[in-house]
């Protein structure tokens, strides 16, 4: 236990030190589970995202892409059920007064510090926030808790403008927000945070077939991205958990260094949502088949992920310490695809400068193609292992015989192993290895 508890503390050490994840606001001391993504952060969260978008919209033939607002108009969350039912059951500790989830709680006391607890209690989840200049009920919005009821209000939209048929799906990637009270383990649980939905629409009585399928689909995307298959695991709801809207759900989970917790939940979520939007609004969504002459509510396939969930179960997968030549070696082995910088190009002597001038050559052609940086600011070997610590590929090194021969260096994060390559050759070489 006390080695997972230092591996966590090593990521976090390793965020902050090298440009994945800051604090908010730190400055002023920090705004509590609320979270910066830095240099290599933001690099590593869009290489993510890009990876899912592709995956899921450009490579399939069913499916279309959302970007939907986050304020949305109060009815809609009164249709959803969370404005009455979004909430947590919650206890504190009169002692050290911490706050836990009463299903976190096996006893009858606290569970940190042995005290007493208070009763249980309630807490909405959501967060109010007021459009307009004059803040009353009439001005009262929520900044969204989720991406999905974005997409079921505009199910009949993207069916007329993209003339679709069911089966489909509409995916998106968007900010949600909760109120949490329990959070906390970096941005695993925090109040402002990114998520991958899709809404896959289906004909009933079809809908267990694809609920099965997307939940295979799902998994195998995180060990095809390079999660250990020992450290993912599916598991089915109970029948006791299940939301009062879904037919069954399955949550992909992660082995982090806190335990099993959840990275993506795939749900059967029936015709729960289209019908009571069709409902509250007053708006028929229901669908009509054309070939059979046949209208009904769709049901739906939610697979929903988190991005920085991901980001972190990412991070800790590829984290090695392993002993190099009688030193530490720090390294994310990463896949190249996530891999914040993809090259980096380093002078073996900063002092010459027809050395730089060539290295900053390489670096401004390799920029048209990938993210690439140069770096002189230490010895050959501190680089090394500065790019081995953020998950960089490839290393390229020009030296004083790249003058006469024209050639640098190309070592491999994960093997180590160096070849000699023209530099007229380096951008394609490159991009070979990337698509390998």
């Amino acid at each position: 236990m006390q080695q997972q508890s230092d591996k966590m503390d090593k990521i976090v050490s390793l965020c902050k030190r090298r440009g994945f994840i800051f604090q908010s606001s730190e400055i002023y001391g920090g705004l509590a589970s609320t979270w910066d993504y830095g240099p290599l952060g933001a690099e590593i969260k869009r290489n993510l995202k890009d990876a899912w978008w592709r995956s899921v919209v450009y490579e399939r033939d069913d499916m279309e892409g959302l970007d939907a607002a986050i304020l949305m108009r109060p009815e809609t969350w009164i249709a959803s059920g969370h404005v009455t039912s979004f909430e947590d059951t919650l206890v504190d500790c009169k002692s050290c007064k911490k706050r836990f989830k009463v299903e976190q709680i096996t006893g009858k006391v606290c569970p940190e510090c042995g005290g007493a607890l208070t009763e249980a209690r309630q807490f909405n989840l959501m967060l109010k926030t007021h459009l307009g200049a004059i803040e009353d009920e009439t001005s009262l919005s929520y900044l969204r808790p989720e991406t999905a009821q974005g997409i079921f209000v505009n199910f009949q939209n993207v069916v007329t403008s993209m003339r679709r048929k069911v089966p489909f799906g509409i995916a998106q990637i968007g900010k949600s927000f909760r109120n949490e009270v329990t959070t906390g383990n970096l941005t695993f649980r925090s109040r402002e945070f990114e998520q991958m939905e899709i809404e896959f629409f289906v004909k009933p009585g079809t809908d267990e077939e694809w609920y099965e399928k997307w939940v295979s689909e799902r998994y195998d995307w995180y060990v095809k991205l390079g999660l250990k298959k020992e450290n993912l695991r599916k598991r089915a709801h109970d029948k006791d958990e299940l939301a009062h809207y879904a037919k069954a759900c399955t949550d992909i989970e992660y082995q982090f260094p806190f335990g099993w917790s959840e990275l993506e939940g795939i749900a059967n979520r029936t015709d729960f949502d289209l019908k009571q939007h069709s409902q509250v609004s007053g708006k028929d969504l229901a669908y009509f088949e054309e070939e059979t002459k046949e209208k009904y509510i769709p049901y739906v396939i939610e697979p929903s992920g988190g991005v920085d969930r991901s980001i972190l179960a990412f991070l800790t997968d590829s984290y090695k310490e392993e002993e190099v030549k009688g030193e530490k070696r720090v390294s994310l082995a990463i896949d190249k695809s996530l891999a914040p910088i993809k090259a980096a190009v380093l002078p073996l002597l900063r002092n010459r400068p027809e050395i730089v001038k060539l290295a900053k050559d390489i670096t401004k052609d390799l920029k048209k193609e990938m993210k690439a940086m140069y770096d002189d600011t230490a010895s050959i070997g501190r680089l090394y292992r500065r790019q081995d610590e953020v998950g960089t590929p490839y290393c390229i090194t020009v030296d004083v015989d790249s003058l006469s021969d024209r050639k640098a260096t190309v070592r491999d994060r994960d093997t180590m192993k160096q070849d000699r390559i023209s530099v007229d050759k380096l951008k394609d070489y490159l991009v070979e290895k990337f698509e390998q």
